[in-house]
């Protein structure tokens, strides 16, 4: 009589199944129909959330869950009315003939935004009839929403970095949902257009690329934390003089955008990339727990400026330098062939989200004043980042859920922003220690190729 075939096991974990209380020879029990339902039910369930084959259908779900998502908070969230009305007041002047930035103004004070802002409010302008058509303004940037969550995706399919199991946890911010469909801020369109270039960028598009970025600095200067990490990206890519000429694109094209206003160039610069503005205390949501006082001096200024550089020389010599084999490697190729990549290999998709990422990270993690709507700079890159700590699982996932609940308390407290602070420290140092395996991989590929 012919054996039956063992039944099919999941591989949880390489150990062998040790069976108790029976012989080593005896053949395990057989399962019940209904346990060997609910097993491979759960293996069925274990490779399908795990597998890199189900990314694109949990993605596809998962914008289709959202765009759902956003139609019920457009139709039964009350709409709360903070900048669009004033943006609306500052380009209709434009629209107007007004080109001094200093008499762009609303109600709720100037316009401080690039001239991309301008252009881009101005488009919406007149699609919402002079801002009054609401609605169809919500509907608009519930379309910008599913085109920025769509783009997200499609840079962590490329990167093979965050399992199918966790993209659900990308549409689950309150905050985020709020500053896109119930304040129609301008800080998540310019990120949609930075996730653009980013995904040229794994696409090898660096024109494009650069092209875009200038264009998402345009819209808010925010866009700037992520310049540090885009200029290695190019100066690795592309080399020297391929870092150089990118860099005049991102400028001529800033210089464009502003041709409107050269009548009143200082104006425009001074208003547009004030990088001296000092935010208010009171709608801050970190350094919470510092006093006002201390909060609002330049010696406080100058330390988190001082340490901003630091943090970012310190990633750059000992984590983004590993491709070219070390700073000194690095030096030697940029000295010799200027003209050509520093690096011998593609840089991969991981690598490069990775280093443009946590370049904005450093950049929040030491900003004085984060007001509610920043949220968007960062909302989406979490929990990528989360995925590339040495954390537990558990950890990886507290993380953003502990960031997503501290721009949620408001007013902000110490607690909350000692939270944020804290977990967004704890995610930094997360990215620092998991790149560890990154840099001892591409100096074992230097050693084989020397």
């Amino acid at each position: 009589m012919a054996r039956s075939p063992p039944a099919k096991k999941v591989a949880f974990s390489d150990e062998p199944t040790v069976m108790f209380d029976q012989p080593a020879s005896e053949s395990p029990k057989p399962r019940s129909a209904v346990s060997q339902v609910v097993h491979d039910a759960l293996a069925i369930g274990y490779d399908w959330a795990t597998s890199p084959f189900s990314f694109v259908p949990v993605a596809a779900l998962v914008l289709l869950a959202d765009a759902a998502l956003c139609q019920a908070i457009i139709r039964y969230i009350p709409y709360t009315e903070i900048d669009w009305s004033t943006y609306m007041q500052q380009v209709a002047l434009f629209l107007s003939g007004e080109q001094d930035y200093t008499k762009l103004r609303g109600d709720t004070g100037p316009l401080v935004y690039p001239a991309g802002h301008v252009f881009l409010y101005s488009f919406l302008h007149r699609l919402t009839r002079g801002g009054t058509d609401l609605p169809f303004a919500q509907q608009l940037f519930a379309g910008f929403y599913i085109l920025s969550l769509g783009l997200v995706l499609a840079i962590y399919r490329k990167t093979h970095s965050v399992p199918p199991y966790a993209l659900p946890l990308l549409i689950l911010s309150k905050r985020l949902h709020s500053i896109f469909l119930l304040r129609l801020f301008n800080d998540p369109l310019a990120l949609t257009v930075l996730y653009a270039s980013v995904l040229t960028l794994l696409y090898r598009r660096w024109n494009a690329a650069a092209i875009l970025y200038s264009l998402a600095l345009s819209i808010k200067m925010n866009i700037l934390l992520f310049l540090p990490g885009l200029a290695t990206v190019l100066l690795l890519s592309t080399g020297p003089l391929g870092l150089l000429r990118h860099g005049l694109t991102i400028l001529t094209i800033q210089a464009v955008l502003a041709q409107p206003f050269t009548p009143h160039l200082r104006a425009y610069l001074t208003s547009a990339f004030d990088l001296s503005r000092v935010f208010l205390y009171r709608w801050t949501v970190n350094w919470r727990f510092v006093p006002e006082r201390t909060f609002l001096s330049r010696p406080f200024g100058a330390a988190l400026l001082g340490a901003h550089l630091a943090l970012l020389l310190w990633f750059g010599v000992t984590r983004w330098a590993h491709p070219a084999g070390g700073v000194s490697a690095l030096v030697k190729r940029v000295w010799k062939r200027p003209e050509l990549p520093v690096v011998r290999e593609p840089l991969g998709a991981r690598f490069i989200v990775n280093t443009l990422f946590t370049s904005n990270l450093v950049g929040i993690l030491c900003a004085r004043s984060l007001h509610y709507q920043f949220y968007s700079w960062y909302a989406h890159q979490t929990l990528f980042l989360a995925f590339q700590t040495p954390y537990p699982l558990p950890i990886k996932l507290a993380l953003p859920t502990a960031i997503e609940y501290a721009w949620n308390v408001y007013p902000s407290t110490d607690a909350s922003s000692a939270v944020l602070l804290a977990a967004n420290a704890a995610l930094l140092a997360g990215v620092w220690l998991g790149d560890r395996g990154e840099g001892k991989k591409h100096r074992e590929g230097r050693e084989k190729v020397e």
